[in-house]
This record gives structure tokens, C-alpha cells and sequence, in this order.
């Protein structure tokens, strides 16, 4: 009898389990993921804030920033746990060019977020209301709104709360947004913590079909990195083979670009030349008759000082009050300039065309740019260059493009490659990638 009834026992508990599991798997694999309910953005972020939290942990501590304990790894975590969120999942943000953004965030224990909340109306007032069958806490000052289930939690600033709100709680299973689909499917920076997509429309007019930004760091150093897909082939390709001026522990902009711009002088739809057009009409500079000249090759480089031996002409007055002139020759500092540029047989007609325009003057055998300090120039075969120094710099073989911005005490180095070997057909257009890094 004993045996009886524990069989029997076994039998409906083990018929339980299997119901009760069939029942939730059966529910759970019906209801939507969170990726499933993300909005669509102009602007979509993918970040796994612990892991970012603990790259820049480093640096933040090396240039002593004031608030780097409140976004550290570990108090980041303790606070996520606190609240009931699940930060060791990624966070997904999308924002829009009218301002308004939102967050969708892992919730690991649902319980603990009202709590959090109520602790929030001690510095903000927090009203509350219901949207879709779904209770929403929000600011009206701020117009910041939270919602939140046992699986999710929606963070939300902007006009246009309820339209978002709607795609949350009204989510299928895998009836994720195309914009999110692609960019959660990009392969480009897959394995990056924090990465940026931009699918954003105002893009189309210069050519750009999409831009995908990611961040990388350590303890000296922040690294950008970006891939920008057109929506044709660049008019712009690399160019093998060229020279530059040498980089020297001075320098604090430094600029070099080799490429093969020829088929930009025709282009006038383009919209890397629209672009530059409307970017020289500020200063009236003659963009046909550069790019007509211009054979794809030029390196900048300034910082430091250097002495140079000036001529002047001083008046000289003696005891009756007659004027005599004097020249006299006296060493100056002037700040390091030297750019070196390749023209072809059309540089004559250039240069006439910028001292036109005032953009280029003429003092003596010397020129100027602008306001930049008064230059000497020089020739090294296709390459025109002009230098501060009394010496004309060498050009070193360099077919590099690439470049150092020091900014306020930071330098910013950067890196561009045009990758032909990206090309691929999509919808019957070919397109590329642009590839830029700031170190």
C-alpha cells in the first residue's frame, strides 16, 4: 500500500512539473524580448555600461576626474542592484534629431524599483498615471517618463512619450524594428562595449547611407573609431605613392592626405563637392581652380618656434631733427609653419587667383596666408612648399593619411583609410567604407 501511494505521488508531481513547464516555456517563447519592443531612432546605441565602466576606470583615475567614483564598475553595479536592473546586460538607447530620447534596460527584480522611485520624489516631483493598460511615473517639468514590468524598464525624455510607449507594450516575439535588426546584426565593431548607429536622413544629401561609431580605451588613451558607408562609390581614393614633411616631437597639428582627387573636378553633384563648395564660398575661396591644380598630395605641420632674420627699416632722428633710415637685420621668433603641396601645371594660375582674393599676399619674395606668419617658398618637383623657417624641410616618402590636432593640451590623432577592398553591391549600387580612428 505504502509503495502504492508513493508512486501515485511521484506520477502527479512529475506530471506537474511537466505541465507547469510546458506552460511557462509555451508562454515565455510567446512573449516579446526586449529587443523586440526598442522604438526606432534616428540615433541607436548599444552599450554594455559595466564593461565600459571598467575599460575607462583607468583613465579616469590617471587624469583625476571629480566625479569618476559615482561611474565606477563597481559602484555602477551596486547601484543596478539595488534598483533591481541588470546592467550586466547591454543597455539600449535610441535618440532623434528633434531631441528626444529613451532607454530600454534589463530588469533582474521588479520589486525593488518602486522603492527607488519613491526615493526619487524627495528631489523631483513624481506624478503618476497609466498609458496602454500600463502605469508610467513621470516628471512634467522635466518631461521624463519611467515605465517598467518584471522583464524591462523604458527611461524616456521628449514630446512623443505615448507613441514610443506603445511600440514597447504592444511588441511580438521577433517583430524587432529594421533599423535595430541591421545595426544589432552589423558586424563592424561586433565586439566593442559601446557602439553607435546612425541611419539619420539629413546623412543622404552629403552621400553617407549609414555611420557606426564604437569607443575603446585604456588608461592613457581614448581611441574613436568610425565606419561610414556611402551611398556610392567615393569620388576620393587612396593614392599610392607621395611624400610628406617629418613629424617632429614639436609639432602640434600635423596634416598629411594623399589621394587621387581627379575625378572631383567633374563631379559637381557630388556630395563631398557640394559640400566643399559650400564651405569655400565663406572665404571666397576659387575651388575649381584648386581642384583643376591640385594633384591629391598635402602635408601641413605647425608648432614650436623658429628663428628667423627680418629686415627692418627703421627712422633715426638726430639732434637738429633730421630723419635718417636705417636697415637693420634682427633675429625673431615666429611660430613653425611648413606645408608642402603637390600642383600641376595649373599652379601659376592659382596662386594669381589667391592673391586676388586677398587669401594669398605678397611681401617682397615671401607670402602669407592669411594671418599665418610671413613664409618662404620653395620647390621639390611637384611639391610647392612654404615655410616659416630659414631652411626649406625635407619631404620623406609617405603615402599615409593621417594627422595629430592638439587641442588645449590634447592631442587628438586621427587616422583615415578609404577601403576599396570593402566594396560590395547592395539594392545595385556599390558602396564602401571610410574607415576613421582618434586615438
Amino acid at each position: 500500500m505504502y509503495k502504492k501511494v508513493t508512486i501515485i505521488i511521484f506520477l502527479s508531481l512529475s506530471l506537474a512539473t511537466i505541465l507547469f513547464v510546458r506552460d511557462y516555456y509555451m508562454g515565455t517563447s510567446k512573449m516579446p524580448r526586449l529587443v523586440d519592443r526598442l522604438p526606432e531612432g534616428d540615433f541607436l546605441i548599444r552599450a554594455n555600461v559595466l564593461d565600459v565602466a571598467r575599460e575607462t576606470s583607468g583613465m579616469l583615475y590617471a587624469n583625476k576626474v571629480g566625479f569618476r567614483d559615482f561611474i565606477s564598475y563597481e559602484f555602477l553595479l551596486g547601484q543596478a542592484k539595488s534598483y533591481g536592473l541588470n546592467l550586466q546586460r547591454p543597455v539600449y538607447v535610441f535618440a532623434n534629431e528633434a531631441g528626444d530620447w529613451g532607454a530600454m534596460i534589463y530588469v533582474s527584480d521588479s520589486s525593488k524599483i518602486s522603492p527607488g522611485l519613491v526615493r526619487l520624489k524627495t528631489f523631483f516631483e513624481i506624478k503618476d498615471t497609466v498609458f496602454f493598460e500600463q502605469q508610467v511615473r513621470y516628471n512634467e517639468e522635466e518631461n521624463m517618463y519611467v515605465a517598467y514590468s518584471k522583464t524591462w524598464m523604458f527611461v524616456y525624455k521628449g514630446e512623443n512619450f505615448k507613441r514610443n510607449l506603445f511600440r514597447v507594450v504592444n511588441a511580438e516575439r521577433d517583430k524587432i524594428n529594421p533599423a535595430w535588426h541591421a545595426f544589432l546584426n552589423e558586424k563592424k565593431f561586433k565586439n566593442q562595449k559601446l557602439v553607435l548607429s546612425s541611419n539619420w536622413k539629413s546623412m543622404k544629401r552629403y552621400g553617407i547611407e549609414k555611420a557606426v561609431f564604437a569607443h575603446d580605451s585604456d588608461s592613457s588613451s581614448f581611441t574613436l573609431m568610425a565606419y561610414v558607408k556611402s551611398v556610392k562609390p567615393w569620388t576620393v581614393t587612396p593614392k599610392k605613392g607621395g611624400k610628406s614633411l617629418a613629424l617632429k616631437s614639436t609639432t602640434d597639428r600635423f596634416m598629411n592626405l594623399h589621394l587621387d582627387a581627379s575625378k572631383l573636378r567633374y563631379e559637381t553633384e557630388d556630395p563631398l563637392y557640394k559640400l566643399m563648395n559650400r564651405l569655400s564660398k565663406k572665404v571666397s575661396f576659387p575651388l575649381n581652380e584648386f581642384l583643376a591644380t591640385w594633384e591629391g598630395d598635402l602635408s601641413l605641420r605647425q608648432g614650436g618656434n623658429q628663428k628667423v632674420k627680418e629686415t627692418f627699416v627703421e627712422t633715426i632722428f638726430d639732434d637738429n631733427f633730421n630723419s635718417t633710415e636705417v636697415t637693420s637685420v634682427r633675429e625673431v621668433q615666429v611660430p613653425g609653419f611648413s606645408l608642402g603641396i603637390s600642383f600641376n601645371h595649373n599652379y601659376k594660375m592659382l596662386m594669381d587667383r589667391l592673391l586676388q582674393k586677398g587669401i594669398l599676399t605678397k611681401e617682397g619674395e615671401k607670402f602669407r596666408f592669411l594671418i599665418s606668419p610671413l613664409l618662404n617658398y620653395g620647390r621639390d618637383g611637384k611639391y610647392h612648399i612654404f615655410y616659416s623657417g630659414e631652411y626649406q624641410p625635407k619631404m620623406i616618402s609617405d603615402e599615409s593619411n593621417n594627422g595629430i590636432w592638439n587641442e588645449r593640451g590634447t592631442k587628438f590623432q586621427f587616422q583615415l583609410e578609404i577601403c576599396g577592398e570593402f566594396k560590395k553591391k547592395s539594392g545595385g549600387k556599390e558602396s564602401c567604407w571610410c574607415v576613421i580612428q582618434i586615438f
